[in-house]
């Protein structure tokens, strides 16, 4: 199993996820904040997600990260990359809990981890898979960089893909 990296920014420091992170995660998975991700979910379908977080690690060599607050250590959500048979392309996502959004948070979170993508992960292409009405993740994305790719292909058919430029 390779090593899940630890990643720091100006004020995050990016983590593996662990078995504490579990109830707030459900707690935002069950909730009306995971409507733009196919939610809100189950409890049983939030594991699911949880575990397929932690296991992309393992098989695939990328997964998901916890943002905590350098100066603080309070969590304020997640970043990662996701792929397998349901992820046409390598997917950078993100979301922040209710207290940590509007921040920039999410920002630094997913720029850094699109940087570790390509740099050290060497990925030549990532892309992020928005619902049209989350209009924040868009404007995040383009603040990312990412343009708009109407030819990709795409899991959901309804969903925006952002192409995020190699650098």
């Amino acid at each position: 199993m390779p090593d899940v990296p630890t990643i720091e920014t100006e004020r995050l420091f990016l983590r593996p996820m662990t078995s504490e992170d579990w109830p707030r995660y459900a707690d935002m998975m069950r909730s009306q904040r995971a409507a733009h991700m196919g939610g809100p979910y189950s409890t049983r379908a939030a594991w699911g997600l949880f575990c397929h977080d932690v296991a992309q690690w393992a098989l695939m060599g990328h997964g998901a990260l916890m943002m905590d607050d350098r100066e603080t250590g309070r969590c304020l959500g997640q970043v990662g990359i996701n792929h397998g048979p349901l992820f046409p392309e390598h997917e950078l996502g993100w979301f922040v809990y209710p207290h940590a959004e509007g921040k920039g948070y999410a920002h630094e979170g997913a720029a850094a981890l699109r940087d570790w993508a390509f740099e050290v992960r060497g990925l030549k292409t990532l892309v992020s898979y928005i619902d049209p009405c989350n209009t924040r993740s868009r404007r995040l994305a383009e603040r990312l960089g990412a343009r708009l790719d109407a030819e990709a292909p795409r899991q959901d058919p309804n969903d925006l893909v952002f192409r995020h430029p190699h650098p």
